[in-house]
């Protein structure tokens, strides 16, 4: 997943960022790898969080509406946070960034996921990334089938039993099975594809 989300960003960022006067040529990785991280990160952390629905509903969302969602509003407040304090570029620089790539890249990332004939991302692989494999043996593409057929969530009365599942499988995210602090995840891997 990482890979192939860097390869999006890249193939989406000429105007946002490669052909910007305020981002300086040296630092357009640099810039573009934050773009992954912030979005990676958010919705590791909206998913231990208990955000589980958020992040869902992102990925049921049209083109037309990505921009209202939750986790949109989150990924783009943490990457435009990421541009003001490690480059150094003021609010209204980094919202343009932000508003000009975001939307974009999210929005082929869901259509991208959604389409059935596109085998470059699916929905229960960015799960289980984001859950370093936590969700490996849960049913996401079912959970999001229970999102898009409208009303509750909770359709067989199990009390949202799923959800809890999920839930459960990120918060314990960054522990190893004798509960200390394990090294490695989503941030190691992206810092990794970079040389860090």
């Amino acid at each position: 997943m990482f890979e192939e989300l860097m390869n999006l960003i890249k193939d989406n960022s000429q105007e946002a960022v490669v052909n910007n006067p305020d981002v300086p040529n040296e630092q357009n990785e640099a810039v573009i790898q934050e773009a992954g991280v912030s979005i990676t990160s958010t919705l590791q952390s909206m998913l231990a969080g208990g955000q589980a629905k958020e992040v869902l509903s992102l990925f049921n969302s049209s083109e037309s509406d990505i921009q209202s969602q939750p986790a949109m509003q989150q990924i783009s407040g943490n990457f435009m946070s990421g541009l003001t304090e490690k480059f150094g570029l003021n609010g209204q620089q980094a919202g343009s960034i932000a508003g000009s790539l975001l939307p974009s890249i999210l929005g082929k990332l869901v259509n991208k996921t959604n389409n059935p004939n596109d085998k470059s991302f699916n929905i229960q692989d960015i799960f289980n990334s984001l859950s370093n494999n936590g969700t490996s043996g849960m049913n996401i593409p079912g959970m999001l089938s229970k999102l898009t057929s409208g009303g509750g969530l909770d359709k067989d009365g199990d009390g949202d039993v799923d959800f809890n599942d999920l839930t459960a499988a990120f918060s314990g995210m960054g522990q190893s099975n004798n509960g200390n602090a394990s090294g490695g995840g989503m941030l190691d891997k992206l810092k990794g594809m970079f040389g860090n």
